[in-house]
């Protein structure tokens, strides 16, 4: 038997190579792309063979990963219950594509992956495998095994000298790209108690953030990010720069109580220091380009497109739908964002766009305007609520 393992060379999927091959009998295939981990890839397949994978495909993924899925997301405005940026979300469905690209290129017999059956990844990768073969074998480990905790993992990793990263002094979990860290469980999963200080990595907190604001302007074209301070980035630089920038002014931390796909809550602490910065501006600019009504209805769209990323249903045709009315929407969406970072803040100095609709004249109290034709716009607007807002009988109002 042939399994392809979506591996990070966590404790989750270190231990399950080990596993597989001992329950199956099976040849195990790791698959891991590169989407902006850093030095969590150092040593990656050299730990993965030390755990008893039989071959480990590492494909550099950055560039795609932004192209063809934070940039649609950052277009369409998409946030999941309002704070959370998909940092995690976004990346499965690409995971599941490459890992299927090896499972046709080795004529594997199934997959395997490190959800628990309490998470959204379990779905997030099972709908993206079944996209591409809807008959796949899928081996979901964390429902099958006798471990039930990390704590069972880290001892089952200790007993077979398995190669890990995680202690039981720090058993909260990772996952990190290029667009954000997320962290979750362990210590994390008591609510009433702050994150320690020195778990973050992105991230300087406000107290050690310097002591000067920032000032930096953001270019789009077409809704796409393409300069910081008039200079041009490829994608995958951008957002590195934007992270660096970001971290040292101590944009981008989260710590929310969000609800999980099944219907858990579950806390998740979260960094996303350039993507912040680029949601911030992303708005900014819409809000003098785009027209009222186009503006709300794509708000309601984005709420949409949010909960598509978050529930692993990227491979539809309602999240390809939305990606063509978004695309239209960004056809304007050229100019300049300026804004002012300091110590987790931000604020906006300047919006400059040589498509804006923003007309001073027209919004200014200053102009020669008359003032008269608003009394049968309002008197129209109004007629439909008139004996509505008072009645003798029910004095209401």
């Amino acid at each position: 038997m042939k399994i392809v393992l979506a591996y990070s060379g966590g404790l989750d999927t270190s231990v399950m190579v080990h596993w597989l091959k001992k329950t199956y009998d099976a040849e195990v295939i790791c698959v891991c792309l590169d989407i902006g981990q850093g030095e969590e890839l150092d040593d990656l397949k050299e730990r993965a063979i030390r755990s008893g994978a039989d071959k480990v495909y590492i494909e550099d993924c950055k560039e795609e990963f932004v192209v063809d899925y934070i940039f649609p997301a950052l277009k369409a405005g998409a946030v999941y219950e309002e704070r959370y940026l998909l940092g995690t979300s976004l990346a499965r469905p690409l995971i599941a594509k490459k890992i299927m690209e090896v499972v046709k290129k080795e004529e594997a017999d199934g997959v395997s992956h490190g959800a628990t059956g309490k998470g959204n990844d379990q779905v997030r990768f099972e709908l993206g495998f079944r996209a591409f073969s809807p008959d796949i074998k899928i081996i979901a480990p964390w429902r099958i095994w006798d471990l039930k905790s990390r704590e069972d993992e880290i001892r089952y990793a200790e007993k077979h000298r398995i190669p890990i990263s995680v202690t039981k002094e720090k058993p909260y979990s990772t996952d990190r790209n290029l667009w954000h860290i997320s962290y979750e469980g362990g210590i994390l999963e008591d609510i009433t108690k702050e994150p320690d200080r020195d778990m973050f990595i992105l991230t300087k907190s406000p107290d050690d953030a310097k002591n000067e604001p920032t000032i930096l302007k953001i270019g789009f074209e077409r809704g796409i990010p393409k300069a910081i301070d008039d200079k041009e980035y490829n994608p995958v630089s951008l957002i590195e720069e934007l992270n660096k920038i970001g971290g040292e002014n101590a944009i981008g931390r989260i710590d929310i109580v969000e609800n999980r796909l099944i219907g858990i809550k579950s806390r998740g602490v979260y960094e996303t220091p350039g993507g912040t910065i680029l949601y911030i501006s992303h708005r900014e600019l819409e809000s003098i380009v785009l027209d009222r009504e186009t503006m709300h209805y794509k708000e309601i769209l984005a709420k949409k497109y949010a909960e598509l990323v978050y529930y692993g249903l990227w491979w539809t045709p309602l999240r390809e739908a939305i990606d063509s009315f978004v695309d239209k929407t960004q056809e304007n969406m050229t100019g300049d964002i300026t804004l002012k970072l300091y110590k987790g803040t931000y604020s906006v100095i300047s919006r400059e766009s040589p498509n804006s609709i923003y007309k001073k004249d027209l919004a200014s109290f200053d102009t020669d305007f008359n003032h008269k034709y608003a009394e049968g716009f309002t008197k129209l607007f109004g007629l439909q609520y008139e004996g509505l807002f008072y009645s003798e009988k029910s004095a209401k109002y």
